[in-house]
């Protein structure tokens, strides 16, 4: 099959990370990409220097538009940006579910790579509120310390005791990024009702690391239809980004932080 997989998320000019970065990931796993526009950011491989939010009423109106003609086989869900549009996203999951939708995958997207907040502290509980609605949320350190209210961890040996604590949030499944701790392998912790899982990879030493968190959620959507278990579409998008990475260095976009190679096993030398 081909999965129809939607973004509902931020616009970044530079093509690294948002739903640009997204269409890509969907496209190099198979699957057919759509995008609601949520937020346009002024934004480089360097850093962001604006966020322009979209009308709350208008996302609605993509969605709807979008939906009573196609029905996504997934929705990821990235930048949002403020707590209306936030709130919005919600009713659509809702809506999703009541026409048949199943696999949501929610990026709690505050702080891009850079360290620029995408994110206005009044929408960090409009975002929390959407943790159980989703099938899958995939935190970075900081962001799991922000949705719990707690200091972020800076031991591997906690990462499995704060995924438990955000399925205790609510969450349904959880995927816990080691991707800010130090050392040469990291180890992510995917966690459900079933018990909690350790997914290693090396890590790349790369500088071109941006829109990771972008790109892995994005994969795992477009897997998910095509896999037959979420732990098997974490597993298998996971080690498509580590080659993503190892792979960043060619393409040579920008003075920053450059994007990951989406194409990597498509494009010739």
């Amino acid at each position: 099959m081909i999965p129809k997989v939607l973004t509902i998320a931020g616009v970044d000019p530079s093509g690294g990370a948002g739903i640009f970065a997204d269409l890509k990931a969907f496209s190099a796993l198979g699957g057919y990409g759509m995008g609601v526009v949520c937020a346009l950011t002024a934004q480089s491989t360097t850093g962001v220097t604006g966020v322009s939010g979209v009308e709350p009423g208008f996302v609605w109106q993509q969605w709807q538009t979008l939906a009573d003609d196609i029905l996504p086989d997934a929705i990821k869900i990235g930048m949002l940006g403020s707590s209306p549009v936030a709130e919005v996203v919600g009713r659509i999951i809702d809506d999703y579910h009541v026409r048949g939708g199943e696999h949501v995958v929610l990026d709690p997207v505050m702080v891009a790579t850079s360290g620029d907040r995408l994110l206005d502290r009044e929408a960090e509980a409009a975002v929390r509120a959407l943790v159980p609605k989703a099938s899958l949320i995939t935190p970075n350190l900081p962001e799991a310390a922000v949705l719990l209210g707690v200091d972020e961890v800076t031991e591997a040996s906690a990462m499995a005791g704060q995924a438990k604590a955000l399925l205790e949030l609510g969450a349904q499944r959880v995927l816990l990024k080691a991707g800010h701790l130090a050392g040469g392998e990291m180890v992510d912790i995917y966690a459900d009702a079933q018990g909690v899982a350790e997914l290693a990879a090396p890590r790349v030493e790369t500088v071109n690391t941006h829109g990771t968190g972008c790109t892995l959620s994005s994969a795992i959507a477009t897997l998910r239809p095509q896999r037959d278990g979420w732990l098997e579409a974490v597993s298998d998008a996971k080690t498509w980004l580590t080659h993503a990475l190892e792979h960043a260095d060619e393409l040579h976009v920008g003075h920053g932080r450059g994007p990951v190679h989406h194409f990597w096993n498509l494009w010739e030398d």
